[in-house]
């Protein structure tokens, strides 16, 4: 469930995630990048963010919604030169 914490001007934590790794060859650099681009109709990387939920904020982590319809809207933050 999600974590709820005060609010504030902070550095977000990054958690390490354990990453499959395989032997590979020697490979241009845009090949690679193609390699972990997101595809539709795959499952999206876990990940975990602050959120605003039930009148709270609270740290949320996809996995969380595994099976669920999400929809991630991104924004800049208030006060910003856009």
């Amino acid at each position: 469930m999600p974590e709820e914490f005060k609010p504030g001007c902070k550095r977000p934590e990054i958690k390490k995630m354990s990453v499959a790794t395989e032997e590979t060859t020697a490979q241009p650099a845009a090949k690679e990048a193609m390699k972990s681009m997101v595809k539709v109709g795959k499952p999206a990387p876990d990940f975990t963010a602050a959120a605003f939920y039930e009148g709270k904020f609270v740290n949320v982590t996809l996995s969380e919604f595994r099976g669920k319809w999400v929809l991630l809207c991104f924004y800049p933050g208030d006060f910003t030169f856009v």
